[in-house]
């Protein structure tokens, strides 16, 4: 007689096991400590089997029902139920190690070491919030392009174009190395080539009128907030390097003897080591600042933990703070400001700038000019445009 819900509720387990037989080789087993099991009786090539279907009561009786029909036609079509899922449990584990998140880590893993740790940091970041939530799980050969394109568009919704646009770039170098390695056919982020607006070109704010760099000037002069952030706020215009690398610096590359502040590469750009001459104005505020974080790692450390660096926004809310506009000035505008006027109105050399800048400068053989490149000549300019700010300051 086939089983009921009521009969299955209420069995009560024994001293020994207890099979409860339903029909065409399903029953439950009742264990004497009350377990409930669902298995599936069968023969297949004239051998006796067991198929494991579950527990009640997660598994219904319907469900367990279904679950043995299932099993009952792949016998029909000459399948081993047992071992058509034991084979379905292989593939899912090759496809879970072929997953999307699995091989974007490994991918990050090889060629992390050669990125600026910045920018590697930033991919990792990227791929872990906006991909992997969605795209982690699956096998990376079975992912399609109009399924990319669903996520890169929750990105472009919320108005990150840009991080779209480059979020889409990791993902077509992850499918190009799971292509590499065996791991899928081919890159289907090829296939949405011009599925994106095109990003419009944007600059970092920056103020490049002497008058108006000598009102921010005056402005940071007058900063009242922290101690840290004040002589970050005064550096950077004297040194004009990437806000990265001003939060980043690091005591043990600034030597205020030699006045002369060496970036490693490993935190540039380019990846190239960097010297910054330091003018005296630049080894006054330094020296201030050595009075207050010169024991520990970082010249401008976090406000919370001396462990880090200060906060990509610290700069930046102090000239919010200041009244100084989003619109109107950023951290990366002291860069402008300084190409601007030392060109346009100091009439330096703009090679000078440029190396000074830590941009890409080669010479007439196409070759880059190392780091002590002009470094004479550099001095004296990074001296004269600390004594201009002086000048346009106190006007």
């Amino acid at each position: 007689m086939p089983l009921t819900d009521t009969t299955i509720r209420t069995a009560k387990p024994g001293a020994k096991p207890t099979k409860l037989f339903d029909e065409r080789g399903l029953f439950l087993l009742v264990t004497p400590a009350g377990g409930k099991w669902w298995r599936f009786k069968y023969r297949f090539e004239g051998k006796e089997k067991l198929l494991s279907l579950g527990t009640y009561p997660d598994v219904s009786l319907k469900d367990a029902r279904e679950r043995r029909d299932d099993a009952r036609k792949q016998l029909v079509d000459g399948i081993d139920p047992s071992h058509s899922r034991k084979a379905q449990k292989a593939m899912r584990q090759v496809q879970a190690a072929n997953s999307f998140e699995l091989t974007a880590r490994e991918w990050y893993e090889k060629h992390s070491p050669n990125w600026v740790e910045a920018h590697g940091s930033r991919i990792i970041r990227r791929l872990e919030r906006d991909i992997f939530p969605d795209l982690g799980a699956r096998p990376i050969a079975d992912i399609t392009a109009p399924e990319l394109l669903l996520v890169i568009r929750k990105i472009e919704a919320r108005g990150a174009l840009e991080t779209a646009h480059r979020a889409l770039g990791n993902c077509g170098q992850v499918f190009r190395y799971a292509v590499a390695t065996g791991r899928a056919i081919r890159d289907p982020s090829g296939d949405l080539r011009g599925a994106l607006p095109p990003v419009k070109g944007e600059h970092f704010a920056a103020v490049t009128d002497p008058d108006q760099a000598a009102q921010i000037l005056r402005a940071i002069a007058e900063y009242k907030g922290s101690a840290v952030v004040s002589c970050a706020l005064r550096l950077a215009p004297l040194v004009f390097v990437r806000p990265g690398e001003l939060r980043g610096a690091e005591w043990a590359e600034i030597d205020l003897v030699a006045a002369e502040w060496r970036i490693p590469g490993a935190r540039m750009k380019l990846g190239l080591d960097h010297i910054v001459p330091l003018s005296a104005q630049a080894v006054a505020v330094l020296q201030e600042i050595h009075g207050l974080t010169g024991g520990g790692r970082y010249v401008f450390p976090s406000a919370r933990t001396a462990a880090r660096p200060m906060s990509d926004n610290a700069v930046l809310a102090a000239l919010r703070r200041m009244g100084i506009a989003k619109d109107e000035m950023s951290g990366h505008g002291f860069r402008a400001m300084a190409r601007t006027i030392l060109d346009e109105v100091l009439g330096v050399r703009p090679d000078l700038i440029e190396h000074q800048l830590a941009h890409a400068v080669r010479d007439a053989n196409g070759r880059a000019y190392n780091r002590t490149a002009h470094l004479p000549a550099r001095r004296e300019m990074m001296q004269e445009w600390a004594n201009y700010l002086d000048k346009i300051r106190n006007l």
